[in-house]
């Protein structure tokens, strides 16, 4: 799954360690995040996207089986 975290959180001017303290979780959960290493619960993805300011669907980008092949 891909994302826009870093985008958003850098047009915004937002640090990762600022974005991890508003959502309560590690700088490192955030890094990960980024990265696409780590799935977020709903929990956590519906708080990054709100303190990003967007909705989920515009945050994570979900890639069907179609779009892989």
């Amino acid at each position: 799954m891909k994302n826009r975290i870093k985008e958003l959180r850098t047009k915004l001017n937002i640090t990762q360690d600022e974005l991890a303290q508003s959502v309560s979780v590690r700088r490192e959960t955030i890094v990960f995040l980024e990265q696409g290493k780590y799935n977020p619960s709903l929990n956590l993805a519906h708080s990054v996207a709100k303190k990003l300011g967007v909705k989920i669907d515009d945050l994570f980008i979900f890639e069907d089986e179609k779009s892989k092949k």
